[in-house]
């Protein structure tokens, strides 16, 4: 008996669509490729800073004192991030006002002052890239779909030379016309996941370099005796 089942080639489909779908299909690997490099970059980026925090919080709770800590700071080379940045900041400040001013009060309020400025901008570096995720999680599917249809538009058009029309003759252009809406998806889909976990991180170390920048401010009003 002769099969007349035909074998799923995925890439001939690919190559054989329309012009309008492939440019479609470009745009979302594109889309999908850049999404999955700020992934990879985002994905470390926070590893380390979740890292940092936490070695810096095991030494700012050890019992140095803040003098030494800001001072081995300070000599790093490597600039300083996260809770470390947050500290730095509001220590300098701290000195810097007390030692022009004199006012215990306004040295301190000065402190929390810098450190606020320092954690918005710490909390906006790690932000960098999820606008894009997000982007990508909430557009691909549509572009996707437009595909789709340019794609069965074009296969249904070329049926009007055709006095007499079969499911045969339709079925590989709606065909390579899905595949645009599944791609879409496909760059869409691990956009989402990632956006919202790495959102949470980032809400975590919010949280965490918050709570950091009140405990210290704390410190700071009782060293002063306010």
């Amino acid at each position: 008996m002769e099969n007349t089942t035909q074998e799923f080639d995925f890439l001939a489909l690919i190559l054989n669509a329309s012009v309008p779908v492939k440019a479609v299909m470009a745009l979302l690997i594109l889309a999908s490729l850049a999404s999955w490099y700020v992934i990879f970059i985002k994905w470390k980026t926070l590893k380390i800073e979740q890292r940092r925090a936490r070695k810096f919080e095991e030494t700012f709770w050890s019992g140095m004192e803040l003098s030494r800590l800001h001072e081995s700071i300070s000599q790093n080379k490597r600039k300083p991030t996260g809770m470390a940045r947050i500290f730095d900041a509001g220590f300098k400040e701290f000195l810097r006002t007390r030692k022009m001013a004199g006012n215990d009060e306004k040295s301190v309020d000065n402190a929390d002052r810098a450190m606020r400025i320092a954690l918005n901008r710490e909390i906006d570096r790690l932000e960098r890239g999820l606008p894009f995720l997000a982007t990508v999680g909430s557009i691909s599917p549509y572009i996707g779909l437009f595909g789709t249809v340019i794609g069965i538009m074009i296969a249904f058009h070329a049926l009007s030379s055709v006095t007499q029309a079969t499911i045969a003759m339709v079925a590989p252009g709606i065909s390579e016309a899905l595949i645009a809406t599944a791609m879409g998806l496909f760059a869409a889909i691990p956009a989402v996941v990632f956006y919202n976990r790495f959102n949470t991180d980032v809400e975590r170390l919010y949280t965490q370099y918050d709570t950091f920048k009140e405990e210290f401010s704390a410190i700071l009003h009782r060293q002063t005796g306010n």
